[in-house]
């Protein structure tokens, strides 16, 4: 079946900038230590890509950092506590996202030659509008800015894995079907916010979320090394029912034109 592919859909941190996805992990990190737990790295990206709120509400009710918070705070968490412990990560992020906005490898030629193909470029994100403000001026500074994006903010704070971002996206580029565009990321919530949309749903593994390594961690990798880091993200993808997983975005054009083409 061929696809005319007038879109895509990319997600922030981990999939064009910020490889590994590191500030919101170092925020969320420094904000639950403020509370007395520190939560593993693990902890912290298995919620990676939802809006933030619920990706904290989601680490309070994983067992071990539950029993915990009852354990050091005497009782279990409320809703005033996801929101104390959001606002204090978000302190946290805005503090230093301006470091964490480096396009990653193969960003920038790829976004220019989805244009050359007259292909739009839409994006998604788990950062609200004020993270944004700060990021998308520092990734342009360095070559990198879609057409259009959206924030949680935009769609009453509704964020992955709905799909109301990738609608928002649709509409103002002017894209009339779902099938004609592609959503990118680096998460499960990711693959799931593409899928809930109806779309074709694309993992990226370099420098993803998924897989949580730095640039510098993945290269001094033997070879089986970055394959056993590479096939573990993979499975991960697959198991969230990613339509494709890509190794980098060097390959995201080919994917186009073979999805184009019917292959």
């Amino acid at each position: 079946m061929k696809h005319q592919i007038k879109a895509v859909i990319f997600d922030w941190a981990g999939t064009t900038v910020d490889y590994g996805s590191f500030a919101p992990v170092q925020a969320f990190i420094s904000a639950f230590e403020e509370y007395g737990i520190t939560p593993t790295a693990e902890e912290v990206r298995k919620p990676m890509g939802m809006l933030k709120r619920d990706h904290i509400r989601t680490m309070l009710n994983m067992d071990r950092i539950r029993k915990e918070w009852k354990q050091i705070h005497g009782k279990d968490f409320t809703e005033n506590d996801v929101e104390q412990v959001y606002l204090t990560s978000e302190k946290n992020i805005l503090d230093i996202l301006k470091n964490f906005a480096k396009p990653k490898p193969w960003v920038l030629q790829t976004a220019a030659a989805l244009r050359e193909q007259g292909i739009r470029i839409g994006s998604t994100t788990g950062y609200t509008d004020e993270m944004m403000e700060v990021v998308v001026p520092a990734a342009k500074a360095q070559g990198y800015q879609p057409d259009c994006w959206y924030s949680p903010n935009a769609v009453d704070n509704i964020g992955r894995p709905w799909p109301y971002m990738i609608f928002e996206n649709l509409k103002k580029l002017r894209i009339p079907s779902v099938a004609e565009a592609i959503k990118v990321g680096d998460t499960v919530a990711d693959i799931q916010e593409g899928l809930n949309a109806g779309m074709i749903s694309v993992g990226v593994i370099e420098g993803s979320s998924v897989m949580g390594l730095s640039q510098a961690e993945y290269e001094a990798l033997s070879q089986a090394g970055k394959e056993a880091a590479c096939r573990k993200a993979r499975n991960v993808f697959e198991a969230a029912h990613a339509t494709c997983v890509l190794q980098n975005m060097q390959e995201l054009p080919q994917l186009i034109r073979q999805l184009q083409e019917g292959q």
